[in-house]
């Protein structure tokens, strides 16, 4: 799964990292704007590595949680969809706005293929000092480029180089920052 290759979602061992993705999630969404340190070890223990100052806004929803690494002074709004079947780097002082999703699972695009089961997944990196508008979708296999601002409900399918403005569906580069 995680070197991109096809997998079965349905193994008895993703199906039980999913179920305690769930319920780590499960009780980071019950918990109040007043238990920082509760939702700071939940992070913790959830995320594969978190910078010393994250936020997360409930609710969050992701898959296993531990392919999510998070730079310190990483910030997401509400909703904020995690698919980490593969790597998500997300460097320092990113933010997302509302409702940002990242995919990086994916399917066979042949239908005879997708059929059978099989999933696959493509890992995605987020540069240091990014910003990702609400409503934008990244697409599995993206690197977007330190410095970036991705405008609001961009469908993000390829890599977005360093020091831009880039918005759109799908996402292409509007201008140099």
């Amino acid at each position: 799964m995680l070197a991109g290759e096809l997998y079965l979602a349905s193994d008895p061992q993703l199906v039980s990292e999913r179920k305690n993705a769930r319920r780590l999630t499960r009780l980071y969404n019950a918990t109040t704007e007043d238990e920082t340190e509760q939702r700071r070890t939940l992070l913790s223990e959830l995320f594969g590595s978190t910078g010393r100052q994250i936020e997360v806004e409930p609710p969050f929803r992701c898959d296993y949680g531990y392919n999510i690494h998070a730079g310190n002074g990483f910030y997401a709004n509400f909703n904020c969809v995690l698919l980490d079947v593969c790597e998500v780097r997300i460097g320092e002082n990113v933010l997302f706005g509302p409702n940002v999703q990242v995919y990086t699972a994916t399917h066979p695009l042949v239908a005879s293929e997708r059929i059978k089961g099989p999933e696959l997944g493509k890992p995605i990196t987020i540069g240091n000092n990014v910003w990702i508008g609400g409503g934008a979708i990244i697409g599995p296999g993206v690197t977007i480029g330190d410095n970036t601002t991705i405008g609001a409900g961009s469908v993000v399918t390829k890599d977005i180089p360093a020091g831009v403005f880039a918005a759109g569906n799908p996402c292409r580069v509007i201008r140099e920052l």
